[in-house]
């Protein structure tokens, strides 16, 4: 005697669980439009020339550059990638007449840490985002600093550490400018439809 299972139907909450309904995403926007490759371009390009200025002598600075990459990397990896850091790294080290590398150490260190954590920092506002970056970029710099120490033979002090928080609080700024066009964009369309 062949068995055949019997069919049992689900009840209640118990189907309701088990139904395509329940496969929504946890995010109901709707999805981020990929920035203008010319405007992320353009971005960086702007940034790196006004980083060419003397004001970046000013000890506790903001890397700007080492901001908006990794905010790019962060958020178009697919377009700006550690390759792009550590190419613009290079250029800082050749203006600044240092280490030829340091500088493209930690360009290339906090590139791979925005891009680490991209999932994550994603579903995080802006202000929660710059707290995750502040440990990637003190700790690129910290490698970068000891490094530094180690080959010059002496240590160069904290005041990097000024630089580090001040780019890290600038973080928010950034994201508010570097996703204006995109925000407009959505606007234009939203008010189309």
């Amino acid at each position: 005697m062949v068995r055949h299972p019997t069919s049992i139907k689900p009840t209640g909450a118990a189907h309701h669980k088990s139904s395509l309904v329940s496969l929504e995403p946890i995010d109901t926007s709707p999805f981020r439009r990929a920035s203008s490759p010319v405007f992320v371009w353009g971005s960086i390009l702007l940034v790196w020339l006004v980083s060419l200025l003397p004001w970046r002598l000013w000890q506790p600075a903001p890397d700007l550059l080492l901001l908006v990459i990794a905010y790019w990397c962060l958020h178009e990896p697919h377009r700006v990638t550690m390759l792009t850091a550590f190419i613009f790294g290079l250029l800082m080290d050749v203006h600044d007449a240092g280490l030829l590398g340091e500088q493209a150490l930690v360009y290339t260190l906090v590139a791979y840490g925005a891009i680490s954590l991209a999932r994550r920092l994603q579903h995080f506002n802006s202000v929660v985002q710059a707290l995750h970056m502040l440990f990637v970029i003190v700790g690129a710099e910290a490698v970068s600093r000891l490094i530094h120490a180690w080959l010059a033979g002496e240590w160069v002090g904290w005041s990097w550490l000024w630089a580090a928080i001040f780019t890290t609080v600038l973080w928010p700024l950034a994201d508010i400018l570097l996703n204006l066009p995109q925000r407009r964009q959505e606007e234009i369309d939203s008010g189309a439809s």
